[in-house]
């Protein structure tokens, strides 16, 4: 059957449901949605149907079909489960001229209904010739590409609303380690804030018109200084943008993301926070090496460098995670044995988690160092220090 797809504007207007049971509930729920006026008419309704009425949301008639209630309708829906009173409902509607979806008999239904997807304000609607279930799944696989971001969902016409900022973690670099909800503001995006740490790929699949802005810092070499990156962002988004800052992590895990943040808020720029996988439990986890485990490690901390050494607990059943430390490692080794750690304590270097370039160094707080120092040890590195990591297969 030839249909012609459009897009019904039914807000305010009447629409007319012949029937009470979960098919019609559907109907109903769909046109109270699109802001339709609706009438329905049953001896009996299920109970989101009486809900509704009795909250004043739809006018039920509680009696059987009769001749003149489609009188002023728009559209109509026949789901009375009868298949003499569905007929006689589109017969009416025929006569009358008002659209009518006849149920359980689409080749002789005027209207069909299709199985919708939205997001973001995108609509696909899904018509299978008559097979409801082949639509339905068809449907849910797009709505998933369309929540994942695989499907481009930027817009390329300005709505005239104000930018937006999300703060988005990207995890630790591996493309599918970013959440659902992160790569779908990408496909949304029309400016990104980059890192040089994060899922670094995904930005080779936005549109060649989406502005990527490079703010990536490495040990002690910050080109693009905070203040800086809290200016783009503002500005960015005062333009009518919708901005994406994609970091390495998870925003607030020493990624300055509350610092971001508050600078958006205080110029009256929506922000979003979008949590990542931070790499101090994601890449450790990379080497085989957990946190925490039973009967081994049941706390951990988070540190930046040995400044902080003296505030956690020196036993090795404590875990230890060190960012950006690889410069400072022998400086922290030595101050964690001064803090009482003992010297054969374990200590586990990942170099590049999740990446090409990953690479497992172990040793103790002893001898750590000049192993580092050995092999070349480079940032992106994490830096685990307790009995865990004898738990890595890379241990020795």
């Amino acid at each position: 059957m030839n249909l012609l797809p459009l897009g019904l504007n039914i807000q305010g207007r009447r629409a007319v449901v012949v029937g009470g049971g979960p098919v019609a509930a559907r109907r109903v729920a769909a046109l109270l949605a699109a802001g339709a006026e609706v009438v329905v008419v049953a001896p009996f309704a299920c109970e989101d149907i009486a809900d509704a009425a009795a909250a004043a949301r739809l006018t039920w008639l509680v009696r059987d079909y009769a001749a003149g209630d489609l009188e002023d309708a728009w559209l109509a829906f026949s789901a009375t489960g009868s298949p003499q009173v569905d007929a006689r409902v589109a017969a009416d509607a025929d006569a009358a001229r008002v659209w009518c979806a006849k149920g359980g008999d689409s080749r002789n239904s005027r209207v069909w209904t299709p199985a919708v997807a939205e997001a973001d304000g995108v609509q696909i609607s899904v018509n299978a010739g008559g097979d409801p279930r082949r639509a339905v799944a068809i449907r849910n696989a797009v709505a998933s590409q369309l929540d994942s971001g695989e499907l481009p969902l930027r817009r390329h016409r300005r709505s005239g609303q104000p930018g937006s900022v999300a703060l988005v973690g990207g995890g630790p670099g591996d493309a599918g380690l970013i959440t659902t909800r992160g790569r779908r503001l990408l496909a949304q995006a029309d400016v990104v804030v980059a890192d040089r740490l994060g899922p670094r790929g995904l930005l080779d699949e936005l549109a060649p018109e989406v502005q990527i802005i490079e703010v990536g810092k490495t040990p002690g070499h910050h080109p693009v200084p905070q203040h800086e990156i809290n200016r783009i962002l503002v500005e960015q988004a005062l333009l009518g943008n919708r901005v994406v800052r994609l970091k390495g992590g998870d925003p607030y895990v020493l990624g300055r993301g509350g610092e971001e943040a508050d600078h958006c808020r205080a110029h009256g720029v929506p922000v979003e926070i979008v949590p990542g996988v931070t790499s101090a439990v994601s890449v450790p986890a990379a080497a085989g090496i957990p946190v925490t485990h039973r009967g081994v490690a049941k706390s951990f901390s988070v540190l930046t460098g040995h400044e902080e050494i003296g505030t956690v607990p020196p036993g090795t059943d404590h875990t230890v995670v060190l960012l950006m430390g690889v410069s400072r490692l022998r400086d922290t080794a030595a101050a964690l044995l001064a803090a009482g750690r003992p010297a054969d304590c374990p200590v586990g270097i990942v170099e590049d988690g999740y990446g090409p370039g990953q690479r497992v160094t172990t040793g103790t707080l002893v001898t750590i160092a000049a192993k580092a120092e050995a092999v070349g040890v480079k940032s992106p590195a994490v830096i685990v220090v307790g009995d865990v990591v004898r738990l890595s297969p890379h241990y020795e």
